[in-house]
């Protein structure tokens, strides 16, 4: 008779992950990396550019914001749910990160790379704060790139300006997108527990993504 082995996973930042919701973080990071990249260099149109060495950099940019910005967004669900004594783990939709690749190279993009699933007895204040805390971090993430992107303007460097003007750019429209109160996305969580919190903070986002681009579109050209 042989013992199943048991996935006893790795600590990090004092957070338990097993190995098989690490996989899945990393292959949701690495495919929306690639997606974003093919996205912003006009879909399939871009498929030289991306395999030159200019290539590498732009995906690399891609991992850095798009994909920081998605894990990152995951993460702090997952770190709240915790912090109730829930159970919770990410778990990839490999069919939606499938066609998240497939729409950038037809010059949109449809992102929805999994969720983290909890399990445990939540009151609604509880469940609002699990599902806040996903677009609250794309706003402070937004914030945080913001500085990176006056070092690029000011030093003139196209990289670093490219990448401060999409980690801003993306991060800002995550969290605005994920406040809408429909379906499965956040704001439907976050609206039947508060409605101001949630009307205060998907109008910040709203705006600041709109503002943004309006502002600064030009700037997240490579």
């Amino acid at each position: 008779m042989t013992r199943r082995s048991v996935d006893r996973g790795v600590r990090i930042a004092g957070l338990q992950f097993s190995r098989t919701e690490l996989r899945d973080l990393l292959v949701a990071w690495v495919a929306l990396g690639v997606a974003f990249a093919v996205f912003f260099e006009g879909g399939a149109g871009a498929i030289g550019a991306l395999v030159s060495p200019t290539g590498i950099v732009l995906v690399g940019i891609s991992l850095a914001t798009a994909g920081v910005a998605f894990l990152l967004h995951e993460v702090a669900h997952k770190v709240v749910a915790v912090h109730y004594d829930q159970i919770a783990e990410f778990r990839a939709d490999h069919g939606m990160l499938f066609l998240a690749v497939m729409s950038a190279f037809l010059g949109f993009i449809f992102a929805a790379p999994g969720a983290v699933h909890h399990r445990g007895r939540l009151t609604p204040r509880e469940h609002g704060h699990i599902a806040l805390a996903g677009p609250a971090v794309n706003l402070a993430l937004g914030v945080l790139f913001a500085p990176i992107l006056g070092i690029g303007l000011v030093t003139q460097s196209t990289i670093v300006s490219v990448l401060g003007a999409r980690g801003v750019a993306i991060n800002l429209f995550l969290a605005a997108f994920n406040l809408i109160p429909y379906g499965p996305l956040d704001g439907k969580t976050v609206i039947g527990w508060n409605k101001p919190v949630w009307a205060v903070c998907f109008v910040v986002s709203a705006l600041a993504t709109v503002g943004f681009l309006l502002g600064g579109a030009g700037a997240y050209a490579f």
